[in-house]
């Protein structure tokens, strides 16, 4: 594989934001897709007879893809919070969004 084809990797990574939930005893961390702003998490869950495993939560109610934008993630300063912020950067709506019954879920957006 030439440079060019790293390049092409380079980029495609660039396309999804990460940030981990603000709560301190938790070890969730969302993940957002910038041009959609599908958003959805994934952490560390325990398994008996393995080292763990990793356990993601695909996008429920809101957390789908949404009007082609630039989206970011933003986290609240509250130390007690398990959900992020999907923030518009072009239009400046947002949404929160969390995890509920093994899926992510977000509120309509709002400005």
């Amino acid at each position: 594989m030439g440079l060019s084809g790293l390049g092409a990797g380079r980029a495609a990574a660039a396309n999804y934001d990460f940030l981990a939930a603000p709560e301190r005893d938790l070890n969730r961390v969302f993940h957002l897709d910038r041009a959609t702003g599908e958003i959805g998490a994934c952490q560390y869950g325990l398994k008996e007879g393995t080292i763990g495993v990793t356990l993601c939560y695909e996008p429920g109610e809101g957390a789908g893809p949404q009007p082609a934008s630039d989206y970011s993630l933003v986290a609240s300063s509250h130390e007690h919070e398990g959900g992020v912020f999907r923030v518009d950067l072009r239009s400046g709506k947002m949404s929160i969004c969390y995890v509920l019954n093994d899926k992510v879920v977000c509120t309509p957006p709002a400005k």
